[in-house]
């Protein structure tokens, strides 16, 4: 075999390397896009709520105590676990969703932040309710109202997001 027939075949050769490095580079590329999300403008929309969530958590919400010590079990125990519920899914969750960009977490926002409007739902209402004496709640705080209605806006938004397939 001459030395031209010789390069000819091992360049036939290289370039089918390259191109199983091509396809395997663009494989990789493909299962990231499948597992990741882009937000667009709705990243943003949802990091206001989650900025307004946080405010919420200072401002009153049962009797004059703010949103951060319903949490740690002052305020009873339907604002507590609204205040659990909004803080791991519309703090933490969103916050590593819109960190890490994961498809999965995407999912995990919604339903979780649709469960944890249920519970600020549930927790305005046991504000506003007569307790066992008859006599009727204080009514809720600022902080919880606000609260809710940033958990109501999150869970919308990200389950809007995890419908989408951009």
């Amino acid at each position: 075999m001459s030395d031209e027939a010789r390069s000819a075949s091992e360049g036939r050769t290289g370039d089918g390397g390259n191109l199983d490095e091509l396809a395997a580079d663009v494989d990789a590329t493909l299962g990231k896009a499948v597992r990741t999300v882009e937000f667009g403008r709705r990243g943003f929309t949802i990091a206001v709520f989650v900025f307004l969530l946080l405010i919420g958590f200072v401002l009153p919400w049962v009797d004059g105590r703010p949103g951060w010590q319903a949490l740690l079990g002052d305020a009873g125990a339907i604002p507590q676990l609204f205040a659990a519920t909004s803080t791991g899914f519309g703090v933490l969750a969103s916050t590593l969703a819109l960190a890490t960009r994961r498809w999965w977490l995407t999912w995990v926002c919604a339903t979780g932040g649709w469960f944890a409007f249920v519970d600020g739902i549930l927790a305005v209402w046991s504000q506003q309710s007569s307790g066992v004496s008859g006599v009727p709640g204080a009514g809720p705080g600022i902080g919880l109202v606000i609260a809710c209605v940033a958990m109501g806006v999150l869970g919308f938004q990200w389950m809007k997001l995890a419908w989408s397939r951009h």
